[in-house]
């Protein structure tokens, strides 16, 4: 089955397509899209078609609807929530609702990607959270100063039972070939999840243990070629900040 089906009797010839396909795979043939070799199926002509001639028929189109610009939300109050974003260590005993995690992943599976390469997995810690939780303290604790090879603060840090998942109710694990796909990935869904009420965590002392102990990356079962990018440690926060923190001065350069 092809990728692009574009449907001659809707088509009108515009070349929006043409002209904003990133592969140059498009092209006009008696005022009609075709498609040719190249196709990395970003669906930019998908997207732009004003007349609705373009189907990409193994792709899920159920959240396509029409789209929101980030113009639609206040700037002021966009960049005053996010310098207000705080890393969440202390959360309530309450369970992230269902629905709630599905729009999380949903913002991760709508961040972009190198080449529309759409590798990135979502793992969720369900039942084997404590289990691979022990693994890791298990690791962190054996030998002498392991913890303080990745931070010199955790020479002050008791290492207990909760150390990497803070007894937070969710943890996932985003994973991928590509480390900034999975970066990406990530930070969509931070936002999305502040957005719902809920405070995040990265764990990179999770993602250290996934290197150190095979045993541990085997525990995550993740896709073949992938590695942990982040361990985002999700929940309902149990502390309340005031004010946002300052920050040192920024480098801006100009060539």
């Amino acid at each position: 089955m092809d990728k692009i089906v574009i449907d001659k009797n809707k088509c009108v010839g515009c070349g929006k397509c043409v002209k904003d396909c990133v592969a140059s795979a498009l092209f006009l043939d008696n005022g009609k899209a075709k498609l040719r070799e190249g196709c990395i199926e970003c669906a930019h002509c998908f997207a732009i078609c004003p007349t609705g001639a373009v189907d990409m028929p193994e792709y899920d189109k159920s959240g396509c609807l029409p789209v929101t610009s980030m113009t639609e939300i206040d700037s002021d109050t966009l960049l005053s929530a996010m310098k207000s974003r705080r890393t969440i260590r202390q959360y309530k005993d309450i369970p992230v609702e269902q629905d709630k995690i599905n729009k999380i992943i949903e913002a991760g599976r709508y961040a972009p990607t190198g080449s529309n390469s759409q590798n990135v997995a979502f793992t969720i810690l369900g039942s084997k959270k404590d289990e691979i939780e022990k693994e890791c303290v298990k690791l962190f604790r054996a030998g002498v100063n392991i913890g303080s090879k990745f931070s010199k603060s955790l020479k002050n840090t008791e290492i207990n039972d909760s150390f990497f998942f803070k007894k937070a109710p969710l943890v996932i694990v985003v994973s991928a070939h590509n480390t900034v796909n999975g970066t990406l990935a990530s930070a969509y869904m931070e936002i999305e999840a502040n957005s719902l009420g809920l405070g995040v965590l990265y764990s990179g002392f999770f993602c250290a243990c996934t290197k150190l102990n095979p045993k541990i990356k085997a525990m995550l079962k993740l896709p073949k070629g992938h590695k942990a990018v982040t361990c985002m440690i999700i929940g309902y926060p149990d502390v309340e900040y005031k004010r946002i923190a300052p920050r040192k001065p920024h480098i801006i350069q100009e060539l």
